[in-house]
């Protein structure tokens, strides 16, 4: 579906603020979706003006989200915390993971009015799918949030997702803030990370910078493009899982690349780490 031809919502659920871009709206109007506004279809906007394939930055973090997710259930995982969902646009954690094995759990975490009304309507009648309020750059408030505390096992293995999530907390800490959430899981658990990335290389490392600004200087406010030794840290203590940390669409890719990839998907990285 084009920009031109979609059927952008009529009526705007309590709480949303149409007037300030919402980062998980702005990712719906990069995937094509319909639960966007002219304020987050500007956000892209501004950035194509840099990257006019910037659009492929959603996409790359969407179909790693997908294979790990695949990835996951086939090693049996069966416990997801999805930090920062956003909308449902495309394929969905629960549906990827519930089609390998039905009894998974998921629990989708957000803040965004946006997000949880769509979320709330659209997993009303899925008994193993819920969604919590709670802000993700929080984890004490995450791990004691009721439904997670509820839903989960944490005797048990849990994959924790923060993909394309991290890029929007500009703060210093997230490595920190990420071993938090580590500390707390059971052994055996994985975390899921999809990042913007400075590639540190003549070819991408300016593009890169030049997106950042946009993002930045957005009514969105935030995108920051951390370089691969960043990144990294926010898998703590962690082992990576082969082949690492690396493009998003270089994780156990469905198939060869038969074209070459666009220049911004060589700014997004995205890895998969255990807790051992």
């Amino acid at each position: 579906m084009s920009h031109a031809s979609a059927a952008y919502p009529s009526s705007v659920p309590v709480g949303v603020d149409t007037t300030r871009a919402s980062i998980a709206r702005v990712y719906d109007a990069a995937l094509n979706g319909k639960d966007n506004y002219e304020v987050d279809r500007a956000v892209l906007a501004q950035v194509r003006t840099v990257a006019p394939q910037v659009n492929d930055l959603a996409w790359a973090n969407r179909d790693f989200l997908i294979r790990v997710c695949r990835f996951l259930a086939r090693m049996g995982v069966d416990q997801y915390l999805d930090l920062g969902s956003g909308l449902p646009t495309a394929e969905n954690t629960h549906q990827v993971v519930q089609r390998v094995n039905p009894e998974s759990r998921v629990v989708y975490v957000d803040n965004d009015p946006s997000v949880l009304a769509h979320g709330k309507a659209l997993l009303a009648s899925n008994s193993r799918t819920h969604i919590a309020e709670a802000d993700i750059f929080a984890p004490l408030d995450v791990l004691g949030n009721e439904i997670v505390r509820t839903e989960f096992d944490f005797t048990r293995p849990i994959a924790l997702f923060q993909i394309g999530t991290l890029h929007h907390y500009l703060g210093e800490d997230a490595p920190t803030l990420m071993q938090t959430y580590i500390d707390a899981l059971p052994a055996g658990s994985f975390i899921a990370i999809a990042h913007f990335h400075d590639p540190e290389t003549p070819d991408y490392s300016e593009l890169a910078k030049k997106m950042e600004e946009k993002f930045i200087h957005s009514p969105m406010g935030s995108g920051r493009f951390r370089t691969r030794t960043e990144i990294q840290a926010m898998f703590g203590t962690t082992t990576l899982i082969e082949p690492g940390l690396v493009r998003c669409d270089d994780w156990w890719p469905d198939g060869p690349h038969l074209t070459p990839l666009s220049d911004v998907r060589h700014c997004i990285l995205g890895g998969v780490g255990q807790k051992r």
